[in-house]
């Protein structure tokens, strides 16, 4: 008899008590329909939470031994969770999702086939937002176009987290040393066979939704820095353009002065141009900074997040 081969399910958690239930209730579902030909773990990262996410979490475990789990220190943002919940599954292949009931469950055995078929990477592309603010909708838009403009391996237009990943595929993205990273980013980096399923996400049924713009705002930057040297090229092409102007302009001036003589002092007009280049300046050293604050930041080598406690991992 063929060994069944092993599924895992990677969910960080973020003050989600309210709907890990349903969410558990709705795993098992799948797990028991697809129980003939896979067996399942669930691998979830308790990320610092201030609710009782912790506790729901163990009731769930008691409840079925499948369900295993990571408690970190403090909360660590998405990212820092997810990965922690994917350096510890054992799967043949990783389903990747959320703890909020905004990636369907049911989406999985879909996932399986796919990946059954040989795609190694099968990511889903949101084709609708339920439930999302505008300002959040025309954010999402506005970050894909530049990671579309600025990265060499750009991710796909409204591309989720939530996806299926292969043994090979998470073994590789857990090796990758860097500490500043765009997890979407990198799987375009990786560039394992992909496909992308469309689907709409529903909106969130209870809980509170953690984007803040003004925190989520500086790290996708970050993130767009971390994952593209195109900002670093523009600083010398816009100089060189700045410079070029600037030479056609005397030129224009010299001749424009030699028909109809010098006018009077332009006193605004040279304000305004020492403020133009001053800014232009100013930016390209934020850029500059941001480069150097990542580069502090992977020379620390600093984890990415720290474990407190895990429960399911006795064997």
């Amino acid at each position: 008899m063929t060994a069944k081969r092993l599924i895992s399910v990677a969910i960080p958690a973020y003050n989600e008590a309210s709907n890990l239930p349903e969410l558990a209730d709705r795993l098992i579902k799948v797990f028991d329909d697809l129980s003939d030909r896979y067996e399942f773990e669930v691998v979830v990262c308790e990320n610092g939470s201030h609710d009782d996410s912790y506790a729901v979490l163990k009731q769930i475990r008691e409840r079925d031994a499948r369900f295993r789990i990571v408690r970190l220190t403090r909360n660590f943002n998405m990212e820092g969770g997810m990965m922690a919940a994917l350096s510890c599954v054992r799967g043949d292949a990783c389903i990747i999702m959320s703890a909020d009931l905004q990636d369907p469950p049911e989406m999985i055995p879909e996932f399986i086939q796919h990946w059954e078929s040989g795609f190694e990477n099968v990511y889903t592309v949101i084709t609708k937002r339920h439930g999302e603010s505008a300002a959040r909708r025309a954010a999402a838009q506005a970050f894909y176009w530049l990671i579309d403009k600025t990265s060499s391996h750009p991710v796909p237009r409204n591309a989720s987290d939530f996806r299926l990943v292969s043994k090979a595929a998470y073994r590789a993205f857990n090796q990758m040393p860097e500490r500043v990273r765009l997890i979407r980013t990198v799987w375009a980096w990786l560039d394992f066979k992909s496909i992308g399923i469309p689907y709409e996400r529903p909106p969130r049924k209870t809980g509170k939704s953690s984007f803040n713009p003004f925190v989520t705002a500086p790290y996708a930057i970050r993130a767009i820095f971390g994952s593209s040297y195109t900002p670093l090229r523009m600083i010398p092409v816009v100089g060189l353009l700045i410079s070029l102007l600037s030479f056609l302009g005397i030129i224009a001036m010299a001749i424009f002065w030699g028909v109809f003589g010098v006018p009077f002092p332009g006193f605004g007009s040279i304000i305004a141009l020492n403020l133009l280049l001053f800014g232009f300046v100013f930016l390209f050293m934020g850029i500059v900074s941001e480069y150097v604050g990542m580069i502090y930041e992977e020379v620390r080598r600093r984890p990415l997040y720290i474990v407190a406690d895990k429960i399911g991992f006795e064997e």
